[in-house]
């Protein structure tokens, strides 16, 4: 049986993404050429494209390209592979959430502090403004 092979614009318009990304993933190891027809024309498989929709979906759940990866590998190989991609998925996911809740306790914080110094200058303000207002005008 063999694969289909596509030259770089037919991969690019079933993917969604542009001839550059293409050539990025290739520099990070995400995806690589059949092989080259002619002298510049790349080929690329079905699986090809199949990884560039992994990759969307991974990106799409919050994973970096360098996580990318560490686990895109695991998801086109023997299925107990599979099973080990997403559970590594799994544990970068929850380590992206304790990131977050970490910081959404900072940002919380952060924001109970700006209250309390608006609060703060807006009482000084009240009071500069109020002597102000005390003042007997020395104008006249």
């Amino acid at each position: 049986m063999t694969q289909e092979t596509m030259k770089i614009g037919e991969l690019t318009k079933k993917a969604g993404v542009s001839p550059r990304t293409v050539h990025y993933y290739e520099s990070l190891g995400l995806i690589t050429p059949l092989q080259r027809a002619g002298a510049s024309h790349r080929l690329y498989e079905t699986i090809t494209l199949q990884r560039l929709e992994k990759i969307a979906a991974l990106k799409k759940l919050g994973l970096s390209l360098e996580e990318i990866v560490d686990v895109i590998d695991l998801y086109f190989t023997e299925e107990g592979s599979q099973l080990a991609g997403k559970q590594r998925v799994i544990e970068i996911l929850r380590k992206q959430l304790t990131k977050v809740d970490s910081q959404i306790d900072e940002l919380s914080q952060f924001r109970s502090d700006l209250i309390k110094n608006i609060k703060h200058m807006e009482r000084l303000y009240q009071e500069a403004s109020e002597r102000r207002e005390k003042r007997p005008n020395s104008a006249l």
